[in-house]
């Protein structure tokens, strides 16, 4: 039997399992029973009512939270060497190609995100089977294969982030840190939700939205009432 802690046993006393929480109590209640000692990350959990194993009901997409996600993102420029200049000036941690393709095939993925540019994409599309398991795979749907490298990075750096269901049609993302404003958590979150509503897949049946929950990285779940978003 798992051990469980008395500030775990605190924090669960503090949930009622049986409740659906609103957005906005989630968003206060996360922070209340959030006790690590360190900036956690608060994340959403999103069950959709779509089977991802058919490509047209793959849900995927990107969206700017307003708040930011409280984390810096380490980023990758896949280039050739006239777009160096631009990616540093921008603030990207790393920029190259061949150097960082080999290393990437060696396993190093010390990265958050990676922006390549169209011309550059026949040279790592051998890197799908270590990027695309990490979702780190630089895709034109994402937003991370362009020219407009500059503008890309400041769409990272700002708080914009992807979303993928996974393969058992769940999505799960984070929208903040546990230091935000129950506010900000909740504008976030509602960011986050709204865009997934966006790109509903036409093909989809039945309930779109069929659980929500939030946590942070040491909390138990907290349900939030789903039906509305439901559409």
């Amino acid at each position: 039997m798992a051990f469980i802690s008395k500030k775990r046993k605190v924090a669960n006393a503090k949930v009622d399992g049986n409740k659906s929480y609103t957005l906005k109590e989630a968003s206060a209640l996360v922070k209340q029973i959030t006790t690590c000692k360190f900036d956690a990350s608060v994340d959403l959990h999103i069950r959709l009512g779509v089977d991802p194993k058919k490509a047209d009901q793959a849900v995927r997409g990107t969206v700017s939270l307003p708040h930011g996600t409280g984390k810096t993102k380490r980023v990758l420029v896949l280039c050739t060497p006239d777009k160096d200049a631009e990616a540093r000036a921008a603030g990207a941690d790393y920029v190259g190609l061949d150097e960082f393709v080999a290393k990437i095939e060696g396993g190093w993925v010390d990265v958050d995100v990676i922006i390549a540019t169209p011309s550059v994409m026949p040279k790592i599309g051998k890197l799908g089977k270590v990027l695309g398991p990490r979702n780190l795979m630089p895709n034109p749907k994402t937003g991370t294969v362009t020219n407009d490298v500059a503008n890309a990075i400041n769409d990272v750096k700002g708080g914009k982030i992807a979303f993928k269901v996974d393969k058992v049609g769940i999505i799960h993302a984070s929208i903040g840190r546990i230091s935000f404003t129950p506010e900000k958590i909740a504008e976030n979150s509602l960011e986050l939700l709204n865009a997934i509503l966006k790109v509903k897949p036409s093909s989809s049946k039945g309930t779109y939205v069929r659980g929500v929950s939030m946590a942070s990285s040491m909390s138990p779940g907290i349900t939030v009432d789903a039906k509305a978003f439901v559409h």
